[in-house]
């Protein structure tokens, strides 16, 4: 990140200030100081074009009602209140009204000064921290909630994110957890502040998260001391807290708002006894990011804007306002931004790609996210991997798809990418992964073989003191271990071209490495400690920003010098620097180009030459053809989800600008002579633009010479063979893409020919129908155009027209795909009738009703086609086996008897007789279908199942024998019937085959042959139960007499057992006692089935015929 000073404003009377807060949500900044001074100011938040924010103040009002000095000022920004006290402990809270702050509530405990007070984060309470130990807890509508004395010297106070704790700070250099109903918890172990003495809190401030920040896990609560250490926690009782030494005696610390920059405020001893007011700010885990330093005795307080890209000092008695130049995570590449920010909601950072010409967007949320850079077709996406010390490489390209990934062990924390290498550096170790060549795409994808197998890339890892970096690394499953060895000299800056490599070093130490070899060639020596390096495009010179944002540059060309270490190497120091940079991009086709930004300024130069800066915020994106293109990456992360085009900004060089004023106002002779004194091929290309336009053949064919631009040079010759200025200017216009004006040129001289040749090459078929209709072109080219048209509405899905066009121009290809696409199968059933015999297009036909079930049609297309197997196949496909068995026997394909009884088996595998009795239907195999019908009949019956089913499966097993008896025995009579003469000796010899089979069948499967036996066992059975429920029992003990011919088929216990009842109730009991007996005597049943007939039969004969049933057991007996 960059800060520097962009405005100051004075206090009247040269008061000084006390505090200042700055509102982030509506933008108001309230400052108080001596006097009872306090001041509600409010800049205007509109930005320029360049993305420059005005600072002009829109609000200036002073509020009157303290006496004594403002020490606290706070705002409550949900509810949009400020609340203030003095140093006699008047509070007083404002509200807003009509554009203008009054008084709302006054309160004064009259005992003592007020120390400090927070609201909460979600603005509902309020907690007063008295210096005598007082403490009380309010409501937003005035009233006191809970008031406790502690017995503290209070100085501090902050809640918790989630409002249910309230940490105390005392000014012994203390901090106790309170919890919200003001119970004492625990106290926060300052590491921070022991072994050194008791130092005074200064500070205290716990980030809400209400941004979110990217990692969920980084400290959020920073507690401040006068001695200038600050102590990060992850929480109130983190045991393990980042610890910073500033080395200044700080006055107060502040979180930005989405919590990834702590600013710390205060005073440095200088080196002639002289105190320095400066702010320095840290990220999260303590690093180190920038120093600004401030005019002025002291910094009394701080805080930042809302979208922290500003922060309020209150010093002495001025407001300085500082600009912020946050180190977003983003890159260009092609004509794709890419750029992540955090969501509240979400631990991974999202990462956009968006298209800036098409405007199209695609998101990716990538864990852990360490930066991103981007160069020629793909960007590098460094993240930390799950594991701890592991990092990860991903690839991208401009839709956010990886391409490729490596797996280091080498932290990234300074990454610089070529179109050919991507190199990442710890401080110890430099890793560099050439991930394409010149030949191949991408080194880790080999395409030669016909699969696509990934390979090894080239990776190489070397520590910063080694002198040698021969050697490529082994890669195990695509990650590279290196050892751990730190350096005295750590590493600051890493800068690539296609030819070097520089590595700098905090004491100023630039090693020099070639690329793609990675050959150490030297080392140069900075007069800096370099933070940002930059190559030119010819490698000859190097930028260099330090830390203080000093720019200069070393040219590697000039004469040589002898280095430490006993290197000799090439190159000097330019004594040339431009402070407060914070960006800085080289042309990439002019070594001497660079644009650079200065504060709120951009500056181009040449060499060492200036041009007029232009007022932009925008980060460079490329500088290319004299045009820079920045984009405002303050407004994108406003609305990052929707960006728009407007926030991508283009400009031009002093010499583009020039050179189309000198085009316009002076001739082109003149002109010639300014761009060859000022030579890019840019203003060369321009140049011939003009002289096209002005039909200067001679200046343009030179103009296309000297930018190499032999596609041009080839028109400027076509244009010599051109017998007419029209003509010649019809073919400019078309250059320029002004088509329109083109065919108008072309008509004028007759050639609507031309006129239609040229939309032919445009693709502009609409136009070419319409010029052939005006009497221009033949019948050829009016079938070509109905083509392209159908093809046109065809791929945007407009299947209706594609159909109108493509049946005039009588493509019956592209009429198949259109009526399948509109599933109009009649139409397309048409279109088989339409096709020649033998043509491939009936088989795509064919297909294509397969695919929707429709089995007639395809049949019909395979066969005219005269592909019959396929016919076939499809037929069974669609389970159509019938029809597959027909054309089988028509054509003689043999195979289909093989496949339908292994799909039956199949089947029947699977217990799915009813689906394998269906197929055998299908495929008229009448006695495989009454097999199956006769066992599932028998399997039905044995499970109990209802009789009528059974019934009907017999019957249906027996219908269908006589269907096969019936082929069987009338075969001879097809022959006569298709009018073939056949003597009579014939005729019997195909009825007694007919006969034979069926005898062999029937001897084959039993089950086949007393299918109607069964039938009728199963009807005798239903009938005589039907009788029995309608009383007539007479009738049912005499069709239960039939039954007893059944016994093969029903069990013998049922048949007695039904005669044993009916013959009861039909008052036959001697039929009803042989019934009995007949159960009695059968073997299969238990012994307790026995006794319970023997005593059934007991109980039925003792009171019908008592007498005779004694002496019918005696008999029995006997």
């Amino acid at each position: 990140m960059f800060s520097y000073l962009s405005k100051k404003i004075a206090i009247p009377n040269g008061v000084k200030l006390k505090c200042v807060s700055w509102n982030s949500e509506q933008g108001w900044i309230a400052c108080g100081g001596e006097n009872g001074l306090l001041k509600v100011l409010k800049l205007d938040s509109s930005t320029s074009k360049g993305g420059q924010q005005n600072s002009n103040l829109s609000m200036n009002q002073t509020l009157e009602g303290h006496n004594g000095a403002v020490m606290v000022v706070n705002w409550n920004e949900n509810y949009r209140k400020l609340t203030t006290s003095d140093q006699y402990g008047l509070i007083i809270v404002w509200m807003l009204h009509k554009g203008m702050w009054f008084e709302e509530m006054i309160n004064n405990r009259n005992k003592s000064v007020v120390r400090d007070m927070k609201w909460t984060a979600d603005g509902q309470k309020i907690c007063i921290a008295y210096e005598d130990g007082a403490v009380i807890v309010g409501s937003v509508d005035g009233k006191r909630l809970w008031g406790k004395e502690l017995t503290l010297q209070l100085a501090l106070v902050e809640w918790s994110p989630d409002g249910r704790l309230i940490l105390f700070c005392t000014v012994q250099g203390e901090c106790h957890i309170y919890d919200g109903n003001g119970n004492s918890l625990s106290e926060v172990h300052l590491f921070a502040n022991k072994g050194m003495g008791q130092s005074p809190l200064i500070g205290i401030d716990w980030h809400d998260g209400a941004e979110g920040s990217g990692n969920h896990n980084h400290p959020a609560l920073a507690i401040g001391f006068e001695n200038g250490n600050v102590q990060l926690m992850r929480s109130e009782t983190d045991e393990q807290p980042v610890f910073l030494q500033t080395g200044m005696r700080a006055s107060q610390i502040q979180w930005n708002r989405s919590g990834t920059v702590l600013s710390v405020a205060g005073l440095q001893s200088g080196g002639d006894s002289r105190d320095v007011s400066m702010v320095q700010f840290y990220s999260p885990f303590g690093q180190h990011l920038r120093t600004l330093r401030v005019p002025g005795t002291s910094i009394n307080a701080l805080s930042w804007e809302g979208s922290g890209l500003r922060i309020a000092l209150a010093v002495d008695s001025y407001i300085y306002f500082a600009n912020i130049r946050p180190d977003y995570k983003w890159g260009y590449f092609g004509n794709t931004l890419v750029y992540a920010f955090n969501k509240p909601d979400k631990a991974e950072a999202c990462v956009i790609f968006w298209d800036t010409v098409t405007n199209e967007r695609y998101a990716k949320y990538v864990k852990r996210l360490i930066a991103i850079r981007a160069c020629g077709e793909y960007c590098i996406l460094a993240t930390s991997g799950e594991e701890s010390g592991q990092f990860i490489l991903i690839l991208c390209n401009a839709i956010g798809s990886p391409v490729d990934s490596k797996y280091i062990e080498v932290e990234p924390l300074y990454i610089t990418m070529t179109p050919y290498h991507v190199t990442a550096a710890s401080e110890s170790y430099v890793y560099v992964w050439q991930y394409r060549t010149l030949v191949s795409k991408l080194t880790s994808v080999d395409t030669s073989a016909l699969n696509v197998n990934r390979k090894e890339g080239r990776e190489r890892v070397f520590h910063i003191d080694n002198r040698s970096t021969s050697g490529e690394l082994s890669v195990d499953d695509n990650k590279l271990r290196v050892p751990s060895a730190a350096t005295n000299d750590p590493i600051c800056a890493v800068a690539a071209s296609n030819k070097l490599l520089l590595v700098g070093q905090e004491s100023g130490a630039v090693n020099r490495y070639s690329l793609p070899h990675l050959a150490l060639e030297g080392q140069y020596i900075l007069r800096c400690r370099p933070q940002v390096m930059a190559l030119n495009c010819t490698s000859s010179m190097f930028s260099v920003i330090d830390v203080n944002g000093v720019l200069t540059f070393f040219d590697l060309l000039p004469t040589p010098s002898v280095a430490p270490r006993g290197t000799s190497v090439m190159g000097s120091h330019l004594s040339f620097e431009r402070k407060d940079t914070w960006d800085m991009r080289w042309s990439d086709d002019d070594s001497e180009l660079f644009a650079m930004m200065e504060k709120t300024r951009m500056y181009i130069f040449r060499g060492t030459e200036p041009e007029e800066p232009v007022l932009s915020s925008g980060y460079i994106c490329e500088f290319h053809d004299l045009q820079i293109k920045a984009v405002l990456l303050d407004e994108v992360m406003k609305g990052p989800e929707k960006p728009n085009k407007e926030q991508i900004i283009n400009f031009e060089t002093k010499s583009l600008r020039d050179t189309r004023n000198l085009l316009q106002d002076v001739s082109i002779q003149d002109a010639y002579q300014f761009i060859k004194d000022n030579s890019h091929p840019r203003l060369w290309r321009l140049l011939a633009e003009h002289s096209l336009e002005k039909l200067d053949l001679l200046v343009a064919d030179k103009a296309f010479v000297r930018c190499a631009d032999y596609h041009g040079i080839q028109f400027v010759k076509r244009l010599r063979m051109l017998d007419g200025e029209i003509k010649q200017r019809a073919e400019v216009s078309a250059y320029f893409k002004r088509f329109d004006e083109a065919e108008s040129l072309y008509a004028e001289v007759d050639r609507v020919d031309l006129a239609v040749e040229m939309r032919m090459h445009l693709g502009d078929w609409f136009k070419v129908e319409k010029l052939i209709q005006s009497g221009a072109g033949d019948d050829s080219t009016f079938t070509l155009a109905w083509n392209n048209i159908g093809n046109y509405f065809a791929d945007r899905q407009k299947w209706v027209k594609a159909v109108a066009y493509h049946a005039q121009a009588q493509n019956t290809e592209k009429l198949v795909e259109c009526f399948y696409a509109l599933e109009d199968y009649q139409g397309l059933e048409k279109l088989i009738n339409m096709l020649p015999e033998g043509s491939q297009l009936l088989c795509n036909i064919g297909v294509k009703f397969v695919s929707v079930g429709l089995c007639e049609p395809a049949v019909t297309a395979y066969l005219r086609a005269g592909d019959v197997k396929a016919a076939v196949d499809a037929c069974i496909l669609l389970n159509q086996w019938d029809q597959a068995v027909a054309l089988a026997e028509k054509h003689n394909f043999q195979q289909i008897e093989g496949l339908l009884g292994k799909y039956a088996g199949h089947l029947l595998e699977k217990e799915k007789k009813i689906a394998a009795i269906d197929l055998y239907r299908k495929a008229n195999k009448h006695t495989e279908v009454a097999s199956l019908l006769a066992q599932l009949a028998k399997t039905s019956a044995a499970a109990k199942a209802c009789p009528l089913r059974v019934k009907k499966l017999y019957v249906l097993a027996a219908l269908e024998v006589s269907k096969f008896r019936q082929i069987a025995l009338v075969a001879d009579m097809s022959v006569q019937t298709h009018g073939i003469t056949a003597n009579k000796g014939t005729v019997v010899v195909q009825t007694l085959d007919g006969l034979m089979t069926l005898d062999q069948v029937a001897s084959e499967n039993s089950a086949i042959e007393g299918s109607w036996r069964g039938a009728e066992a199963y009807h005798f059975w239903l009938l005589a139960h039907r009788q029995l429920y309608d009383g007539q029992f007479e009738y049912a003990r005499r069709t239960s007499l039939i039954l007893l011919e059944y016994e093969d088929l029903l069990e013998p216990v049922d048949i007695y057992s039904f005669i044993a009842i009916s013959s009861y109730y039909s008052k036959h009991y001697g039929r009803c006692s042989k019934a009995f007996m007949k159960l009695e005597s059968i073997p299969e049943l238990s012994r307790e089935k026995l006794d319970s007939f023997s005593d059934l039969a007991t109980s039925i004969f003792v009171k019908a015929f008592p007498f005779r049933f004694v002496f019918h057991h005696m008999m029995l007996h006997l």
